[in-house]
């Protein structure tokens, strides 16, 4: 049972796709079918379903997890040893849904402590808690609760998501806004795996409403600019109002409790984290996210 199995095995658990996992793993099919296939002779028993489609199993999931900890925990040995003996780890990985509202921490760390490599890598909040299990990353930035044992956290932001439209559309002289009133209304919102299109998609469905997608898009950045250019609305959090300096929105409240981001930092209870992860996690938990709130909102 080699450690080059045990990655692989995780690939082919995480996307439950031979060919997609042989893809990213850059090898031959049958080659990464007869990994698997000697995994499991090795433990006596399969780890996945097979009928019609490839499915991780309970036995499988439960594998996974031992598999996670253990290459992250030789992943955790690599990094204190050269920590150790260099003085420091000068790198640190932090991962998270969207980059924007977290420029201002990120910016404070670089200037503190400019030797530091910052890695900053895109993902989705589903994928977070492997990550961090695994020890791909050293910390995460989450938009939307993640629920898995093993996991620290700190709470940095908890905000009002409200509607964007341009300045001369008919919601934008109003106080609030409910969702049944824009459920008719064209939306551009964000693809599957975002934060924002998870709480879009909560909202309505709660409803039992369908919206009106008229534009799906990767890149948030660009939502601004297309509702200024008059193709939809969308769902704007408040500390993303800055936005409007480039392309002018008015941001209309909408009528519903459930209509928040909380924004969350997340690390691995059990990880060694480098000197450099531990001075990042506590740049970004000190930060003055209240204060940079109001600031963002006018206050």
């Amino acid at each position: 049972m080699d450690l080059n199995s045990l990655r692989q095995f995780l690939v082919v658990a995480r996307l439950e796709h031979l060919s997609r996992a042989a893809d990213e793993l850059r090898i031959a099919q049958p080659s990464l079918s007869r990994t698997i296939a000697r995994l499991e002779g090795e433990l006596g028993t399969p780890l996945f379903d097979r009928g019609g489609r490839l499915r991780l199993n309970e036995t499988g999931r439960l594998f996974r997890g031992y598999v996670e900890r253990s290459l992250g925990e030789l992943e955790a040995g690599r990094r204190a040893v050269a920590e150790a003996a260099s003085e420091g780890v000068r790198t640190v990985r932090l991962a998270s849904e969207t980059f924007l509202t977290l420029t201002g921490p990120l910016a404070a760390y670089k200037r503190a402590h400019p030797s530091v490599e910052v890695e900053l890598q895109w993902s989705p909040a589903e994928d977070m808690a492997r990550r961090l299990r695994a020890q791909d990353v050293d910390l995460c930035v989450a938009s939307q609760p993640i629920h898995a044992e093993g996991l620290e956290q700190v709470r940095l932001l908890d905000e009002a998501v409200g509607v964007g439209t341009r300045l001369d559309h008919p919601l934008a002289g109003r106080t609030a806004v409910s969702i049944d009133e824009l459920a008719d209304q064209p939306f551009i919102i964000a693809r599957e795996g975002h934060w924002q299109r998870r709480l879009f998609d909560r909202l309505f469905t709660a409803r039992d409403l369908t919206p009106k997608i008229v534009c799906e898009v990767d890149e948030l950045s660009a939502i601004a600019g297309l509702i200024s250019a008059g193709l939809g609305v969308s769902l704007v959090p408040a500390f993303a109002r800055r936005a409007a300096i480039r392309a002018p929105l008015a941001w209309t409240a909408v009528d519903s409790p459930d209509c928040r981001r909380t924004l969350t930092l997340f690390w691995g209870a059990d990880s060694h984290l480098s000197t450099a992860a531990r001075l990042m996690r506590t740049t970004i938990t000190g930060w003055n996210w209240l204060t940079a709130e109001a600031q963002e909102n006018g206050g």
